[in-house]
């Protein structure tokens, strides 16, 4: 395939994009809380489309085949399936408890400003948009990789033509073109995925020859014990755990949902979703480990076998679902930005109007795009910003969904157990333990396993130990008032 053909395929798809998102909003007269939120707009299959559109972004592609081709196989990509189903399935309990508790809620950070404080609100605020950052960049650059590989695209092109339109129909109509785009996107999505795998096995020769190929190469990579393999799983499924519970983006799907029974059944639907397709991607990662075509580059293992195996016009489809699902999570995230960005200014500013803060979430919508595509354009490796960013969520979220539940945990526990759960994850934490020995501190061996099940055995242990010390009692009943407060009654 030539750069212009995936060049002119990528416009198409984000044309078509950018044209269903805007031709519905058109005409809408829409509040900033619709912006921000579209409460109560979607029904049970639009909240579940759009939950797996954002959820699974590029990284699907990358990630879960980088883990079979390099990191265990099988079991790897096992844990990794699972591990993208535990946070959707987290938040069909916490879906009811939030829409009962908050009601006239926006974002999460603005719960844990009225449960907690000022404090730990600054923290996880800062914690959430640095994650989404990181993930917006992740797929920005999995979408120019992906291209570089397919058809030798400039990252620069790429970048610029899928943030380009996501920027226009995200500034435009907000959550509500998202949502609409989303659905659209997941109908997409799905079918590509299983056509470009199934059209692999066909030109491989089928399932027994592709098999027979890696039981004679890499069979450890076929063994559900490979210990290397084991390990990867259990400490992916608690790092996408952590990082998904803080994502703007799954809270705004919670109020965007029709009633609270279509929310729970949209996120449980969701979880039974992504488990099939993060495992066909995975398997892209065992066969070009098997085929001999990783060469120092695992994480485009899924890419290097389509190139090898599929003819063009599947290959294009397979570029077409790169561009989906890069562009499925990045209206997600840019919109989810713009929402913790405008409450933070709306209680800012004294008494703004609806159309200033209006403004101020297209005006941030923007921001964060043009980074992104500067990003995307870079090809930087940001998998270990994603990995801290992964355990800064692991060490985070057990306290911000205990709170939820325990009324006498107070924000003094919540960032004891924060607190302690990070630095236990640090000591572990491969990428930082380097300069933490510098420093003289004594540490145990590196290792990614034991950092993320520290960070959130202690961040849960603490949490609990804390609200039983307590003898302080949030009223829950009081937790909307404040939220709604803060949000001006949800101008």
């Amino acid at each position: 395939m030539t750069p212009l053909t995936a060049i002119g395929a990528t416009l198409a798809v984000m044309l078509a994009t950018t044209a269903v998102g805007v031709r519905y909003v058109r005409g809408r007269s829409l509040s900033l809380d619709a912006h921000l939120t579209a409460r109560g707009r979607a029904s049970e299959g639009v909240t579940a489309a759009s939950v797996v559109a954002s959820s699974m972004g590029v990284w699907i592609l990358l990630s879960p085949a980088e883990a079979g081709a390099a990191y265990g196989g099988l079991p790897a990509v096992l844990g990794y399936a699972l591990g993208s189903a535990l946070p959707l399935l987290l938040f069909v309990p916490v879906a009811k408890r939030v829409r009962e508790l908050m009601p006239n809620g926006r974002s999460l950070t603005e719960y844990v400003r009225a449960r907690y404080g000022r404090t730990f609100h600054a923290f996880v605020l800062a914690v959430s948009v640095f994650y989404m950052l990181v993930f917006l960049a992740a797929g920005m650059t999995g979408v120019t990789l992906a291209l570089a590989v397919l058809a030798g695209v400039p990252p620069w092109a790429t970048a610029a033509v899928v943030g380009g339109c996501v920027l226009a129909y995200t500034t435009y109509g907000g959550l509500v073109a998202s949502l609409v785009t989303d659905t659209a996107q997941t109908l997409l999505v799905f079918p590509l995925l299983v056509v470009g795998f199934a059209g692999a096995l066909w030109a491989l020769g089928g399932t027994g020859a592709v098999y027979g190929a890696a039981a004679t190469t890499t069979p450890a990579l076929l063994s559900a014990t490979n210990p290397a393999g084991v390990r990867f799983g259990v400490y992916v499924a608690f790092a996408v755990l952590g990082a998904n519970v803080l994502h703007q983006g799954m809270w705004q799907r919670v109020w965007a949902a029709e009633s609270t029974r279509a929310a729970q059944r949209a996120f449980a639907a969701s979880a039974a979703i992504v488990v099939p397709m993060v495992l066909l991607a995975g398997l892209f990662g065992v066969v070009a480990a098997s085929r001999g075509l990783v060469d120092g580059t695992p994480a485009v293992s899924f890419f290097l076998v389509a190139d090898a195996a599929l003819p063009d016009a599947l290959v294009v489809a397979v570029a077409a679902l790169a561009v989906l699902l890069v562009a499925s999570t990045a209206d997600t995230i840019l919109n989810a930005v713009a929402s913790v960005a405008t409450t933070a200014v709306e209680r800012a500013l004294d008494d703004p109007r609806e159309r200033t803060l209006t403004v101020v979430a297209r005006a941030f919508t923007a921001a964060v795009a043009v980074v992104a595509i500067a990003v995307g354009a870079r090809g930087y490796d940001v998998l270990a910003l994603f990995l801290l960013a992964d355990l800064l969520g692991a060490a985070t979220f057990a306290p911000f969904v205990l709170g939820l539940y325990l009324p006498t945990l107070t924000e003094r526990g919540a960032f004891a157990a924060n607190l302690l759960a990070l630095a236990c994850g640090l000591a572990f934490f491969p990428t930082t333990h380097g300069a933490l020995e510098a420093l003289g501190l004594p540490l145990p061996a590196p290792s990614f396993l034991w950092a993320f099940v520290a960070a959130t055995g202690v961040s849960v242990v603490v949490s609990l130990l804390a609200a039983r010390a307590s003898t302080r009692r949030f009223d829950f009943d009081r937790l909307d008032r404040r939220v709604a407060a803060d949000g001006g009654e949800r101008r």
